[in-house]
């Protein structure tokens, strides 16, 4: 693809990117079997183990879990009060979107709990393991695991047709959850709304935004601090995955979303 090719003038040392559709890898560029941190695109791998545990049984979505007050899916959805990282809740459950490594920490360790094993192990049988990822996760439920462009993009079929789960557990897990919480999304500032699903960023009206302007509203996915992303847009049936060695910022904020751009409007 001819809208790949920008990449090779980001500033980053090393970049891979790929377009995925519904029948698979339709482009890449940049070396796809080259190890990356993916960063907070790991918190998509955490989601979906905890929507396995879910079809399982082995947890529920309202289950108490967190600090006083809070659910799984207040953790999950970024509405447990809790801060970005280890600390005391800063706000009661389900008042504001506080973007919060510890509250999906939280998540992975009541799923570890329901499994009765490892969060790690919970997510090589759940979910690394059946998509074939070459790669563990190495420290944080949130952000720790570390991975291929390969394997990145054998997440992104699994999200734009799953298998691990049914398709309507995927549809509420990318639909807001409790709506109209006003929060930060971080790198692009206040959010009102800032709707987020289960461990899923969605785009909705969202401006500025890491995904392009001709991204549909029902767009899902996540960025890392890593330089990395992932999103899924449902109504154009592609996602696009990007990982790279060179930290978020303002480079990012202005390639990624012409990069978006750029592949939605080749393959109209």
């Amino acid at each position: 693809m001819e809208a790949l090719r920008s990449v090779d003038g980001w500033p980053a040392a090393h970049a891979a990117v790929a377009v995925v559709g519904r029948g698979g890898v339709l482009a890449t560029r940049g070396e796809s079997d080259r190890v990356f941190r993916w960063a907070s695109v790991t918190k998509l791998l955490t989601a979906h183990a905890a929507l396995v545990a879910l079809e399982e049984g082995i947890v529920d979505l309202d289950e108490p879990a967190g600090p006083p007050g809070s659910t799984l899916r207040h953790l999950l959805s970024h509405a447990g009060g809790l801060p970005l990282n280890q600390g005391p809740p800063i706000a009661r459950p389900g008042q504001r979107r506080i973007y919060s490594n510890s509250g999906i920490e939280a998540a992975a360790a009541t799923v570890a709990a329901g499994a009765e094993m490892p969060f790690p192990e919970y997510l090589r049988a759940a979910v690394t393991g059946p998509l074939g990822l070459s790669s563990h996760l190495e420290g944080s439920a949130a952000w720790g695991h570390r991975g291929t462009l390969d394997d990145l993009c054998r997440l992104a079929s699994e999200l734009l047709a799953p298998a691990l789960v049914a398709p309507e557990t995927l549809a509420e897990a990318t639909s807001t959850q409790f709506p109209g919480l006003t929060g930060v999304l971080p790198g692009f500032g206040r959010m009102e709304p800032n709707d987020w699903g289960l461990g899923f960023e969605l785009r909705d009206g969202k401006r500025p935004h890491w995904t392009g302007e001709r991204n549909s509203p029902r767009t899902f996915g996540h960025f890392g601090a890593a330089g990395t992303f992932l999103w899924v847009d449902p109504d154009a049936g592609l996602a696009l995955a990007c990982l790279t060695d060179l930290e978020f910022g303002a480079w990012a904020v202005e390639a990624w979303p012409r990069l978006s751009d750029s592949v939605l409007e080749e393959l109209e």
